[in-house]
């Protein structure tokens, strides 16, 4: 090839010495190494730019050693390359041209096409469906569901070493699909699903523009640049284990941002039904209505096993069940959800209550009003709560009202008493006590209840006033007659010892006193 060009044809071949370059001049074609003079790959790379320039490798996985290698279009409209007649690599499309050419364009996608058909849905095949390590602006990540085929990013080894790593970028088909890095495997860190505006676990920003595309035929996230005069790329990293975002500037890469961010962004540090937060001094807390599954464990800042219900759901009585909201969070793993993008946020809310699995629910779209409804179902893991309420997004959660608010009412006594130095006092003993408020045991009776005489196992005689559930006082009126008995002191009035109070039972323990004193006005006897 003697001139300059952005295309080949079938009657013509690319030697080792010989380019590519697209229309505008932006990206260039041809064979490179990465200082191993014996491991050449062909590639594309910026041709105005000398540093960190590759932006897609083709044979990556096997390296070329000979300087008789040539890149070559066969009569089918696939493209291969050889090295002393053998294959190295080679496109694979099915699809027939009668006039095939390969084209590289200024976006920097190499296509193949025939060469009466210019429009991207005629492509015979194209780089952006094959990515290396990087990911340009214009290019898809994500499904081609008619095709049941993958568009994701491949991390290299390391910055000399394009054979792929085990870091990986794209999206997985949940049923509120969303972008995942993963390594090997496992999942390292992942964006919070698309929720009409952003990514649930990003920030708007102001250089790019996010697009998100879900349909019968397709699922796919790309973005393109808002000036379009700035040159950028995201590359996946494979020693760092991150993406990274940057922008040629003033002759360098500007770094412009890097996800996973924080230890929060990395999957599932908290265990299930937990959130994360990096501003709180413990960043890991337990959801609303849950408990850590190892108190031990979690108090020696070992989250990993979470947090478990600490009063199961009315599954009998779903109505029962009560919602609470959390504004400014990346929302759970989509794995375990449902979609249905006809109904509104009451709607949603019904049909949750409506399934004993259903442990959260929110809008799958946030943009006006809201629309859709997206249910998570069983355990729900890698929250993130972020310090800015305008990031994330509002998700209500589920939770037993009735048995919380109990569970809390008497965590607060319990510390009230604590700071009166009042006994809380077991029934059982209460009841052995006073031979289970036996009749021979009753020494008085009022409009509050009777009171029996009971002997405790250290051989103290007490009074105990068993307030009867007619007597019209509820826990706060018996909680105020705890503290103003217990903060009075004189030798004329009988001591209050403890209280109980279990189940229907609210009962007051005080000392026996024979005759006399000022018991028989607290008694009324």
């Amino acid at each position: 090839m003697a001139a300059e060009t952005s295309s080949l044809t079938q009657s013509q071949f690319l030697s080792n010495r010989e380019t590519l370059v697209s229309p505008g001049g932006m990206f260039e074609l041809g064979f490179f190494n990465l200082g191993h003079p014996n491991k050449t790959y062909l590639g594309i790379w910026y041709k105005n730019i000398p540093l960190q320039n590759i932006v897609w490798v083709a044979n990556s996985a096997i390296s070329i050693n000979d300087s008789s290698t040539i890149l070559k279009l066969n009569s089918s409209g696939n493209l291969f390359l050889t090295q002393n007649n053998t294959v190295v690599w080679c496109t694979s499309s099915e699809e027939k041209a009668q006039n095939p050419v390969a084209e590289l364009l200024d976006s920097g996608n190499l296509v193949i096409r025939d060469e009466n058909e210019a429009e991207a849905e005629a492509y015979l095949w194209q780089s952006f469906d094959h990515p290396s390590n990087t990911m340009l602006p214009g290019m898809k990540l994500g499904w081609d569901l008619k095709r049941n085929f993958s568009v994701f990013l491949k991390a290299w080894k390391s910055y000399d070493d394009p054979t792929p790593g085990d870091l990986s970028w794209g999206i997985v088909l949940h049923p509120y699909p969303e972008m995942y890095m993963m390594k090997g495997p496992k999942k390292h860190y992942r964006h919070g699903p698309w929720n009409g505006l952003r990514f649930s676990g990003r920030p708007l920003n102001t250089i790019y523009h996010y697009e998100f595309v879900s349909n019968q035929e397709e699922v796919y996230f790309r973005w393109s640049l808002k000036k379009t005069s700035l040159v950028t790329k995201v590359e996946l990293n494979q020693t760092s284990q991150e993406h990274q975002y940057y922008v040629w500037s003033e002759k360098t890469w500007t770094l412009y941002s890097t996800m996973p961010k924080d230890y929060c962004d990395h999957y599932r540090v908290c265990g299930a039904n937990t959130y994360c937060t990096t501003s709180a001094s413990a960043m890991c807390d337990c959801l609303k209505g849950f408990k850590p599954k190892s108190p031990e464990k979690w108090n020696s800042v070992e989250w990993s096993q979470g947090c478990v219900l600490q009063h199961p759901l009315n599954c009998e009585d779903k109505l029962g069940d009560g919602f609470f909201f959390m504004d400014g969070l990346k929302v759970p793993d989509t794995e375990y959800t449902f979609v249905d993008e006809t109904i509104d946020l009451k709607q949603c809310r019904a049909k949750c209550l409506n399934n004993c699995s259903c442990m959260a629910y929110t809008n799958s779209n946030i943009s006006g009003a809201g629309s859709g409804c997206v249910l998570w179902l069983g355990d729900l893991f890698d929250i993130k709560l972020y310090s800015n309420p305008e990031m994330g997004q509002r998700l209500y959660l589920r939770f037993n009202p009735t048995k919380l608010d109990k569970s809390k009412t008497k965590e607060n006594i319990e510390r009230q008493l604590r700071v009166l130095d009042v006994t809380l006092f077991d029934l059982s003993s209460i009841r052995t006590a006073t031979n289970n408020f036996s009749l021979n045991n009753k020494i008085g009776q009022g409009g509050f209840g009777p009171v029996y005489k009971g002997k405790l196992v250290d051989d103290r005689e007490i009074a105990v006033k068993r307030l009867s559930q007619s007597s019209g006082q509820g826990i706060t009126e018996f909680m105020t007659e705890v503290n103003v008995i217990a903060k009075l002191q004189h030798r004329n009035l009988v001591k209050l010892l403890g209280c109980c109070f279990q189940g229907k039972e609210k009962l007051l323990v005080y000392e026996y006193l024979i005759n006399g004193s000022l018991d028989i006005f607290l008694f009324g006897m």
